[in-house]
């Protein structure tokens, strides 16, 4: 099981806690672990990254092991410590402004 942690709006949008517990089928990757998440949660869908495209909202960030993972390409394998369960994989939520 891969473990995500929402932040706040996320959590309440799709009605859950702060983790989500996730069953992913095959490599653990950006990718799967969304497509997971917005298969579980479909309110989800829209929220992290462009429907179409798939590409990650620019105010959403992705970090596991203390890395900030939000450029890596979608299909790259997370962390081992992540796709065992041993990390979370963090959802951010990027501020900006002046």
């Amino acid at each position: 099981m891969i473990q995500v942690v929402l932040p706040k709006n996320l959590q309440i949008l799709a009605g859950v806690g702060r983790v989500v517990e996730l069953e992913v089928r095959g490599a653990a990757t950006q990718r799967s672990v969304l497509d997971a998440l917005e298969a579980s949660h479909p309110s989800l869908l829209g929220t992290l990254r462009d429907q179409v495209s798939k590409k990650r909202r620019p105010m959403v960030r992705f970090f596991a092991c203390q890395e900030d993972l939000s450029d890596e390409s979608p299909d790259a394998p997370l962390p081992e410590e992540v796709a065992s369960g041993k990390e979370p994989l963090l959802i951010i939520g990027a501020i900006a402004g002046g």
